[in-house]
């Protein structure tokens, strides 16, 4: 089972250093960081649809999680993380997606398959697209955030219809409408 909160792109995995230490962060500050933290990582340039950053804030603490499909894009997150005022220290544990000519063509087969069915085209439209495509040797997650549980079981459908895809977890959250 998943413990993350999916933000559109990024996820959010929040950690209270109430009651861990004599020496707690104040709420409003630990919530300012989480809220740059996020502005800077979904206006990362290089940021698509195909790539899944999530973090995690623990006091002045920052921990960079997710799959990218490009290796600046990793050093790129954590940079514009270390920037950030009161942020101490940054522990980026993103993973680089391996090169793939093959994965690459699956990624844009799901790309269309998904955002191209009708009952998801509501998705397509944001700059920033609600739901991800990961896609590793063959293995694909669907990461992000839908309106509807039948918009999550159609995305999962779509996507288990590509072929040359190996496996899909479907890891999208379904809105609670409060965001």
């Amino acid at each position: 089972m998943r413990t993350r909160l999916s933000l559109l792109p990024v996820v959010l995995l929040v950690a209270s250093a109430w009651g861990q230490n004599t020496n707690a962060v104040p709420q409003k500050a630990e919530a300012r960081i989480q809220k740059e933290v996020r502005h800077e990582l979904v206006m990362l340039p290089y940021l698509t649809v195909f790539d899944n950053l999530a973090y995690k804030v623990e006091g002045y603490k920052v921990t960079l999680m997710g799959q990218v499909t490009r290796p600046v894009l990793k050093s790129d997150a954590e940079n514009a993380v270390k920037r950030i005022e009161g942020v101490e220290q940054v522990d980026n544990q993103i993973e680089v997606l391996p090169t793939s000519p093959m994965d690459d063509q699956i990624r844009r087969k799901l790309y269309f398959a998904i955002y191209g069915d009708p009952a998801l085209q509501k998705y397509a439209m944001p700059v920033i697209k609600p739901i991800r495509i990961i896609v590793k040797n063959g293995r694909v997650d669907l990461e992000g955030v839908v309106d509807s549980e039948s918009d999550k079981n159609i995305a999962g459908i779509r996507a288990k219809s590509v072929p040359g895809t190996f496996s899909v977890d479907n890891h999208l959250t379904v809105s609670s409408g409060t965001q």
